[in-house]
């Protein structure tokens, strides 16, 4: 799963990417599995996540994450991949 994220810190948005890393990384956090996004997700969640894809992408930002919320003025989702990782087949019409 990957999720784009919009993050701004009060210079300007910035559009991030999680990875694997960040996943795993809010798994161990939060002690849960990422099948349960699926059923919502929380702000701190969003935080976390944002937090960490900006560090993994060299953005300067606070190194505590509270620091880094308190900073925060928009954290929004801007698209996520699907579930099912295949693109459906289509019925062919002769």
């Amino acid at each position: 799963m990957q999720l784009t994220l919009r993050v701004d810190q009060g210079d300007g948005p910035v559009e991030v990417s999680t990875n694997l890393f960040t996943i795993v990384a809010w798994e161990r956090r939060f002690k849960t599995k990422a099948s349960k996004i699926a059923d919502g997700i929380g702000m701190e969640d969003l935080a976390f996540m944002a937090h960490q894809a900006l560090m993994q992408n060299g953005v300067v930002c606070p190194v505590v994450l509270d620091d880094f919320i308190k900073k925060l003025i928009v954290l929004e989702v801007v698209d996520s991949d699907p579930d099912t990782p295949f693109v459906e087949a289509t019925t062919a019409t002769p």
